[in-house]
């Protein structure tokens, strides 16, 4: 399933380069923006905090559209401005509580933690401990929470969250890995200037591990009393195999050559 996911992954994103060049133009002109707010840290910290609160709105409220469209993407479906315009309309909720917890982990990482450890004590050291795998848990949680939300659109922004723990608990190894090549993709992403794969990217690598996980649990609906350890990812992964095509980087490169 893994080799599979690194295979769908980088070939959606290919099959949709232009798309997501153009996403992640949007993502630099909100991260520049937020760039130049912490300039302002050392003149005006109010004003500064105030407006990377609002970079951190603006980049909730773009990665709910195009959340939206990179879903899509994961169904070979060729969504463009409509359906980004679509993602922000039914999302809003869900926007609003990803911001609050994005502030929520940032504050963690860069604030408590840091505050607590500086009291050089046994008590802050432990609660800079549990609250560094607090930091650690949202962040997986939120890899799965803009694919869990167009998946199942019927439920709450706290539903959604709540789900997202509960996939993380339950696919622990995969979600390690998963969260492993999000860093990776976003080191590459640093080289190419954020151009690709860049946030565009980032989004649909976590759509694409969403709907692969979605046969898993498909599967255990319909066979309750199976080893939940022993999935058959070969025979659900048929389809998807056949829709991605016999690809290499070779035939990519030197379609030619086939």
């Amino acid at each position: 399933m893994i080799g599979f996911f690194i295979k769908k992954a980088f070939f959606d994103g290919w099959d949709n380069l232009i798309g997501m060049v153009v996403l992640n133009l949007g993502f630099l002109a909100i991260l520049l923006g937020g760039i130049y707010s912490m300039t302002l840290l050392g003149e005006s910290a109010g004003l500064a905090m105030v407006l990377i609160i609002i970079a951190l709105g603006l980049f909730s409220f773009y990665s709910a559209g195009s959340a939206h469209l990179t879903w899509g993407w994961a169904a070979y479906e060729r969504g463009g401005w409509a359906a980004f315009v679509r993602g922000l309309r039914i999302s809003w909720r869900h926007a609003l509580l990803f911001w609050l917890l994005l502030a929520l982990d940032g504050s963690l990482l860069l604030f408590v933690i840091p505050f607590y450890l500086s009291y050089g004590t046994i008590v802050g050291t432990l609660l800079s401990v549990v609250l560094f795998w607090l930091f650690i848990a949202l962040s997986l949680a939120l890899l799965y929470y803009w694919p869990l939300f167009y998946s199942m659109q019927g439920d709450g922004p706290a539903k959604t969250l709540r789900k997202s723990f509960v996939i993380v608990a339950d696919n622990l190894f995969f979600s390690l890995f998963f969260a492993f090549h999000q860093i990776v993709t976003f080191v590459i992403s640093i080289i190419l200037a954020g151009l690709a794969p860049g946030m565009g990217g980032i989004l649909l690598g976590q759509s694409v591990a969403l709907k692969l996980l979605m046969y898993k649990y498909d599967w255990l609906e319909e066979h309750p009393d199976e080893d939940r350890k022993k999935v058959p990812w070969d025979e659900l992964l048929w389809e998807e195999r056949e829709s991605v095509g016999h690809r290499s980087l070779k035939n990519m490169i030197f379609p030619w050559k086939d």
